[in-house]
């Protein structure tokens, strides 16, 4: 049987480096009690990295420089919102930054929230929430709604190439049938561009 530890590593492991997480994530599989344990745990190992208070992550590497990489700051994001049971968008200069679709370096990623407003400082970066009314927050995928308002905050007229090819690298192939299946319900001109996209940039 195996221990609490191990199922976390396990679903851990099953979703890969850059993964950000709460306690709550792993309500289904002990006691509140008994996961802080394994996380201090795994914590104290160096498995994981305690981002902020209460949010961890499996943090990306890289053998060039042997170093870890800074956090995920859409996977912290989403860590809260899960957490503090908040729906969540990106904002478009946030979506833009993730996608490396804007070349300035941003001091802080601003996400709309139908939570209240709130930041956190993670590492170099200030995460803001604020609160407003969420027109499109019913994505299943967070990479649905990061490439919607990145688009859309691009505006109809400037999907150049060069941007459709940004984007056709982005992100795993596994999840384009997805974001075209998620995206059905968001403005037609955005719909045709994640069709374009993805659906012609499968052969």
């Amino acid at each position: 049987m195996q221990s609490i530890e191990n199922k976390i590593l396990s679903k851990i492991y099953g979703n890969g480096r850059g993964l950000a997480f709460s306690q709550k994530d792993f309500m289904s599989i002990g006691s509140r009690q008994s996961i802080d344990i394994a996380l201090h745990r795994l914590q104290k190992k160096g498995i994981i990295r305690r981002v902020m208070w209460g949010i961890y992550d499996y943090p990306k590497y890289s053998e060039k420089l042997k170093i870890e990489l800074s956090p995920d700051i859409d996977q912290v994001a989403h860590a809260i919102a899960r957490k503090s049971g908040w729906r969540i968008n990106p904002s478009g200069p946030a979506a833009l930054n993730l996608l490396g679709l804007s070349t300035q370096v941003p001091a802080h990623y601003l996400y709309l929230s139908d939570g209240p407003d709130r930041s956190y400082r993670v590492g170099n970066y200030t995460l803001v929430f604020k609160h407003t009314a969420l027109k499109e927050a019913n994505f299943k995928l967070a990479e649905s709604g990061i490439i919607v308002q990145a688009l859309r905050s691009l505006g109809k007229n400037h999907i150049t190439p060069e941007v459709i090819k940004t984007l056709r690298a982005w992100p795993d192939q596994k999840l384009r049938s997805r974001i075209l299946k998620d995206t059905t319900a968001v403005a037609d001109w955005i719909y045709q561009v994640i069709r374009k996209i993805y659906q012609e940039g499968n052969g």
